[in-house]
């Protein structure tokens, strides 16, 4: 009678296991993923905080100049504006008597603004001299030119 009693025993115990594991499954792997969940969103308000702040912090204006001076190298009307260049950062070159080339300069030691703006020019002349997007892709243009070139002669 013993083992009659130990087989519906262990029967009842497998047919709860069977019915109760994929529940209990799906619960735990829920969990875990609301924790995951919990975890991304304290981040999440974490950043905000820190970000939030940081808008604060440019309605201040000493805050907005010191800004404008660090990344802009800006300076207020009657300062001197000077550049220490490191060098073991920019390269060194030879010594010559013939003046600097005015757009040959490296990008290191000239201000953003220079580069953007010497980029500018550069691209326009570049849409001037035909390259643009609504010129022909061989370069030759539909009509001739009005002035002949150096060397051509009149046509007539």
């Amino acid at each position: 009678m013993f083992t009659v009693r130990a087989m519906v025993f262990t029967l009842v115990v497998l047919v709860a296991f069977v019915l109760v594991y994929p529940t209990l499954g799906s619960y735990l792997e829920t969990r875990a993923e609301v924790e995951q969940l919990r975890a991304a969103r304290d981040a999440a308000l974490a950043e905000n905080a820190d970000l939030e702040a940081d808008l604060r912090r440019w309605d201040d204006e000493a805050y907005v100049v010191a800004q404008a001076r660090e990344r802009l190298s800006f300076v207020m009307p009657g300062e001197t504006a000077f550049r220490v260049v490191d060098p073991e950062v920019v390269p060194q070159t030879a010594p010559s008597d013939d003046p600097p080339a005015a757009g040959g300069s490296d990008g290191a030691t000239r201000p953003w603004y220079a580069t953007v703006w010497e980029s500018v020019q550069v691209a326009g002349d570049l849409d001037v001299a035909g390259d643009g997007p609504d010129e022909p892709a061989d370069g030759a243009a539909d009509d001739p030119p009005a002035t002949p070139g150096p060397g051509a002669e009149p046509a007539g």
